[in-house]
């Protein structure tokens, strides 16, 4: 299994926003130039996490992006959902997934990520961040 880039950088941000405090605006291209991303890319992301109610956007000269949750509800499920989607990650194409067993071993085990990834908080990793450096290749 993987997750994308776009998880991986919209991780980074909100661990990043957490940081610099929850009334803070972050600017898009000060996020792009912290994770040597480009604008366009990242604007991307930040849609999808605007979308998901996980951060805001105010327009203007003194405008950016700032978190919407409280600090201590937002879990690294939500922003994987909020960049990846809710679909299942194995489908059983040979036959019905109701009788598949293959698929319910990878749904439990699938559901068993989840709810660990659900539990954990992303301000705890913020709380212990050393300044965690991106792989930009």
């Amino acid at each position: 299994m993987k997750y994308t880039k776009a998880t991986n950088y919209a991780l980074h941000t909100i661990v990043y926003m957490i940081e610099h405090g929850q009334s803070e605006k972050l600017s898009v291209s000060t996020l792009a130039e912290r994770f040597n991303v480009s604008v366009t890319y990242l604007s991307k992301i930040l849609t999808q996490l605007v979308k998901a109610g996980l951060i805001e956007s105010a327009s203007g000269v003194k405008g950016g992006y700032v978190l919407r949750k409280r600090i201590e509800d937002i879990s690294f499920m939500d922003v994987i959902k909020a960049t990846e989607g809710t679909g299942a990650l194995f489908h059983c194409g040979l036959q019905e997934e109701s009788e598949c067993l293959i698929h319910k071993v990878m749904a439990e085990a699938e559901n068993l990520m989840e709810s660990y990834l659900q539990d954990k908080k992303l301000y705890e990793v913020a709380q212990n961040n050393t300044s965690c450096k991106m792989d930009t290749e």
